[in-house]
């Protein structure tokens, strides 16, 4: 296994891409443990052999379709509606979009790349220093995978065998809770007028239709969660409603879409499929190597030291997870950990659901830190600014995100009390 860390490591370092730098670790860790490797293509197949994953192009596809179809603009707007004449306004009104647009896309790099466009660019216009509207879009990104639905969920729920949607209704307080954290911290920084007023103008006539528009996008995660939980259709079958839905809205109701832009949509959508697909499927290698190099006992003797305190393995788990996620993508890091971890946190009574929700919420917090934070680094070509000056400004949101994580841990309750409620 020492081999293999390193032959990763060194991979990472030299710019390989992560999913083949997984797959030439698995392999060489197959290697040293003298075993076939015609396991490694047997293994990469199993990897993506999961009828729950088969929802993440759909969701993927809705929301590429949605974004598309004018949606980013109309979600603003309704979050200027909501946000306007108060200090630091467009700040709230950046991550009231974020929690809109969580419904839609179901991944923190989209939220950032979509909004980041329009407030990145557009805050500083107001008076906002570029690399703080560089670091509310980049930290409220967060809330992406948290709110359903959710494609990282989706990993989740394939790598455990946990219900989808249990998983997306558990996001719904935390993700609540992260974009309170946010609001907070602008709301301190905002006192005495020490940010701008919001500049966005909305017309008397214009409020309906933008109460109407922002009904029907939010409908889009209305009926993922609604018919599912009405026993109606299944979490993937709930995908593709979600992509005629968009479909109709975008191209029939808003008329924003047409036959182009629905084909750069299924390329794109096509794209991030075929990446997600990989990666899992690379890592499912390593996972196999892991758990054949008895990984498994050592996180067992890891965790005894924990008997009886569950609070306090949970502190360090989201400590060690913390550091991984800043070099491991979210769904490559589940694959590889998870696994390993679900047979000891079952048996310290740890609640499955409280545990999905601080692993993702941990991880995804890596997407927003250095050295490999892809939301960060999206943020910094926006702006056109350096990585540790928008850290800076990232920090305060950085730390109350992380006191939303403590509290899920302190209290398994938040992540817990919805799915229970539909039992």
């Amino acid at each position: 296994m020492i081999a293999m860390a390193i032959v990763f490591v060194v991979t990472l370092l030299l710019g390989v891409p992560i999913v083949f730098s997984l797959g030439l670790a698995g392999a060489v860790g197959l290697w040293a443990l003298d075993l076939d490797l015609l396991t490694v293509p047997t293994r990469l197949f199993t990897g993506m052999d999961n009828f729950v994953l088969l929802a993440a192009p759909f969701y993927i596809l809705a929301g590429e379709i949605m974004n598309r179809g004018g949606i980013t603009e109309r979600l603003i707007r309704l979050a200027g509606l909501i946000t306007r004449g108060v200090p630091g306004g467009t700040a709230y009104a950046n991550v009231s979009s974020s929690v809109l647009f969580a419904g839609i896309s179901g991944a923190a790099v989209a939220d950032t790349a979509a909004l980041g466009q329009v407030f990145i660019n557009g805050m500083p216009k107001e008076g906002y220093d570029k690399n703080y509207a560089a670091a509310v879009t980049i930290a409220s990104s967060i809330i992406g995978p948290i709110i359903p639905p959710s494609v990282i969920m989706i990993i989740y729920a394939s790598v455990t065998r946990l219900s989808v949607i249990d998983l997306f209704v558990a996001g719904v307080i935390p993700g609540i809770l992260l974009a309170a954290a946010m609001w907070m911290v602008i709301y301190f920084q905002a006192r005495g007028d020490r940010l701008p007023r919001s500049q966005i103008r909305i017309e008397r006539h214009e409020i309906p239709v933008m109460i109407r528009d922002g009904a029907l996008v939010l409908g889009l995660p209305g009926i993922i969660v609604g018919g599912t939980l009405l026993g109606v259709f299944t979490a993937t079958e709930a995908g593709g409603v979600a992509v005629l839905y968009a479909l109709v809205v975008s191209a029939f109701i808003f008329r924003t879409i047409d036959l182009r832009e629905f084909w750069d949509s299924l390329k794109r959508a096509a794209r991030m499929t075929a990446t997600i697909y990989l990666i899992i499927a690379a890592a499912t290698i390593v996972s196999y190597v892991l758990t054949i190099g008895g990984i498994g006992m050592a996180v067992q003797e890891f965790a005894s030291q924990f008997a009886g305190s569950p609070v306090t393995f949970l502190i360090v788990l989201s400590a060690v997870l913390l550091v991984v996620g800043t070099f491991l993508e979210p769904g490559a890091a589940i694959v590889l950990i998870v696994p390993v971890l679900m047979p000891v946190t079952n048996a310290m009574g740890i609640d499955p659901m409280q545990l999905g929700m601080v692993i993702i919420l941990t991880l995804t917090l890596g997407l927003i830190t250095p050295p490999v934070g892809v939301c960060l680094f999206v943020a910094c070509r926006i702006a056109n600014s350096p990585v540790l000056r928008i850290f800076r400004a990232v920090l305060p949101f950085l730390i109350v995100e992380l006191v939303v994580v403590l509290l899920l841990i302190l209290f398994p309750q938040l992540s817990a009390f919805l799915p229970a409620m539909l039992r």
